[in-house]
């Protein structure tokens, strides 16, 4: 079995060669990876060039964002499955992908994901919050559970025959996508109960009022184009559950 894991970046030098190291030093052998860079103009390219020969697919090119960025990479996989891997983030131990095949390859879902924890971005052994999550259940996204997009590993042929990333949704996107999968289509999905990455801190949704307010709506209008009941209140439990995942 082939998993493609899919990278984007755009000025990303500061943490990009801790991502790509945690991909190279995977114990699974059959691992395609592909970066695409939306036109970096800091020191990414110089990095990427160090990695060449590590790298399956590379395009440097303008885009129309992250998710639009993501859909090229999805395109361009040859692999059975294929899973995302943010730029600032890493894979969280040499046997993450060794893992998520093997299970693919024993209980034969159509998606997986596993835990995450959020990490200082300078000290990325110091935890912030710890995503810890649980089975599917169409009821449980109702209630506000969502997987971690970040360990989210999903068959290829899904993207062709659901759909790809929508750019119509912003930083929604990945939010969509899972709906669009999980609750809409209702497709086979397993929980492996292993922490999958490390993600550090931050993001486009929590940089500003305006921007939480605009992942608000876009939530929301996820929620509804995909048909889950009681929008609102899922919104609000979907935020209140987040407490519960810090670190005291």
């Amino acid at each position: 079995m082939k998993i493609s894991i899919v990278t984007v970046v755009y000025n990303g030098e500061k943490f990009l060669e801790d991502c790509i190291k945690s991909v190279l030093s995977q114990t699974y052998p059959y691992i395609e990876y592909i970066v695409i860079d939306g036109g970096s103009n800091d020191g990414s390219l110089a990095i990427l060039e160090k990695y060449k020969n590590h790298i399956a697919h590379f395009v440097s090119e303008k885009d129309q964002g992250m998710y639009d960025a993501l859909n090229k990479g999805i395109k361009m996989a040859t692999g059975d499955v294929v899973g995302i891997l943010n730029s600032d983030d890493m894979l969280a131990s040499p046997d993450v992908i060794e893992s998520i095949a093997s299970c693919f390859i024993s209980q034969d879902p159509e998606i997986l994901y596993g835990n995450l924890n959020y990490v200082s971005p300078g000290q990325t052994e110091k935890i912030i919050r710890k995503w810890i999550s649980k089975p599917f259940t169409k009821r449980s996204i109702v209630l506000g559970w969502m997987p971690a997009h970040p360990t989210f590993y999903a068959k290829r042929s899904l993207f062709a025959n659901l759909g790809y990333y929508s750019l119509s949704f912003d930083s929604a996107a990945d939010y969509e996508l899972m709906l669009r999968f999980l609750y809409r289509n209702d497709v086979k999905a397993v929980f492996l109960d292993k922490l999958i990455v490390k993600m550090r801190t931050g993001g486009m949704s929590n940089a500003s009022l305006k921007h939480r307010y605009r992942a608000f709506v876009n939530d929301y209008k996820a929620l509804k184009t995909n048909k889950v009941p009681f929008a609102f209140l899922t919104i609000m439990l979907k935020k209140i559950s987040k407490i519960t995942q810090f670190i005291h």
